[in-house]
């Protein structure tokens, strides 16, 4: 299944929308080589490239949230603090495992439908709370 970043998942904050468009191109990567069974270095590449980055989106975010006193931003936080373990937990059986059914599932549906379910709600809240806030 490809990963793509629709309208109906724009927060209307450009820079925050710029970077959902960039995880959803590298969550993608990552399903692919684990359907492909791809060799283990690019795997870890594309693991760490990919933890990286959504530490370094969460940043973004949570900056945002401090600037303009989003009023949600503790379980906003929260929410990226849980992703993050639950990645972290899922990078260290990927490497300890390798790719088996079971862990391409598991990050089918953490990766995947989280951010999917987290973007179309979490984000587009705090998108909503920006465009108040942000000069035009």
């Amino acid at each position: 299944m490809k990963l793509q970043f629709t309208p109906d998942l724009s927060t209307t904050v450009k820079e925050i929308d710029d970077q959902h468009k960039e995880l959803f191109k590298r969550v993608d990567s990552l399903n692919a080589s684990l359907a492909q069974g791809s060799a283990r270095a690019e795997l870890v590449r594309t693991v760490e490239y990919l933890t990286e980055y959504v530490v370094f989106h969460f940043g973004v975010e949570e900056k945002y949230m401090t600037r303009y006193g989003y009023l949600n931003a503790v379980q906003h936080t929260a929410q990226h603090d849980q992703f993050v373990k639950t990645f972290m937990r899922l990078r260290d059986r990927l490497f300890l495992e390798g790719i088996t059914p079971r862990i391409t599932e598991d990050t089918q549906q953490l990766v995947v439908d989280w951010l999917i379910n987290h973007i179309k709600y979490s984000d587009k809240a705090l998108g909503l709370f920006l465009k108040r806030r942000l000069p035009a």
